[in-house]
């Protein structure tokens, strides 16, 4: 049953949503006294198989992995520290991997569970978008049921490439601009797939949109909700979709994408997206600048501030 551990969570902890849409602030979770400096907490989330959090971080080593209860149970990547940004998890033939987008390595990476690098590609020479690798800064990976994958160049010249299973490079689609499928910092992407149906989800961050688009990079619409600097696409189990948004909130949506709640709304907009801000203005049930998401097998939902200091985040739903 989904969220039913929420109900025994002290009553003095910090409950957001609404009817359709509550959880609790786990204030337990993540506070272990060895991992308390968690460093800068720029990069995203993803969680496993067996409920296991992946979260990736600036600092060395770059990949931390806790379990449900917020426990430090492996770290790895130190030679990935300064850029690892994007992650998430696919499960290949009975086995989970690892696809990373590096933003200052200018490349997106597969690897296992466990940090062992199988490939690693490089900017797409074949668009004839890019001069030189600089140009080049992957933000977001995302993984379709039948291998392809598409990246996000969030932090360069602002276009997703597609590409095959087996790496070979398929198209870009995108560019700057404002209109109906261009892009002003395409910072975070996921593929949907329910129902027989797949589309590629953008968080188009400076154009304060989600755009949806067909596997062939084609526009479909416009999520019909308002975001403050979306930076990612969290897929639910039950077709949710949480979107963090750098200006100090978390929205949620159903499965029609109609928004169900405003998750930890910070009021302090001189708050929102400041890497610095330090540790004693910080409140619990309050955002400051959500980076990075993703939903465990219960509906829990982690986030991840982008803060120097490191912030790393529990809401159980109910």
């Amino acid at each position: 049953m989904l969220g039913c551990a929420a109900k025994s969570l002290p009553e003095s902890w910090p409950r957001l949503g609404q009817e359709r849409a509550r959880f609790v602030w786990d204030e337990s979770w993540n506070t272990d006294s060895i991992h308390q400096e968690l460093g800068n907490t720029h990069g995203g989330m993803a969680v496993d198989g067996q409920g296991r959090i992946f979260a990736s971080r600036d600092t060395a080593p770059a990949i931390l992995v806790f379990d449900q209860k917020g426990k430090l149970v492996q770290s790895w990547g130190d030679d990935l520290a300064g850029g690892l940004h994007g992650i998430c998890i696919v499960e290949e033939g009975g086995q989970e991997f690892l696809y990373l987008a590096h933003t200052s390595r200018h490349q997106v990476l597969k690897t296992t569970l466990e940090g062992e690098v199988l490939w690693s590609l490089d900017l797409p020479e074949g668009s004839g978008i890019y001069t030189q690798a600089a140009e080049y800064h992957p933000t977001s990976i995302a993984v379709a049921a039948d291998g392809r994958f598409y990246v996000a160049d969030g932090y360069g010249k602002g276009f997703i490439h597609r590409y095959s299973a087996t790496r070979d490079y398929l198209g870009s689609f995108g560019g700057p601009g404002k209109g109906n499928g261009q892009f002003h910092t395409p910072h975070g992407l996921a593929v949907e797939e329910r129902n027989g149906h797949a589309r590629i989800l953008v968080a188009d961050r400076e154009n304060n949109r989600v755009q949806a688009f067909d596997l062939d990079g084609n526009f479909q619409s416009i999520l019909p909700v308002a975001f403050r600097r979306p930076c990612g696409v969290a897929l639910g189990p039950d077709g949710r979709l949480a979107i963090p948004e750098l200006a100090g909130r978390v929205s949620l949506l159903d499965a029609q994408g109609e928004l169900l709640a405003r998750l930890g709304d910070n009021p302090e907009d001189t708050q929102w997206a400041q890497n610095g801000l330090p540790r004693d203005q910080w409140k619990n049930g309050i955002f400051l600048s959500p980076h990075g998401a993703a939903f465990d097998q219960q509906g829990n939902l982690y986030v991840q501030d982008w803060l120097a200091a490191g912030r790393y985040t529990r809401l159980v739903r109910e």
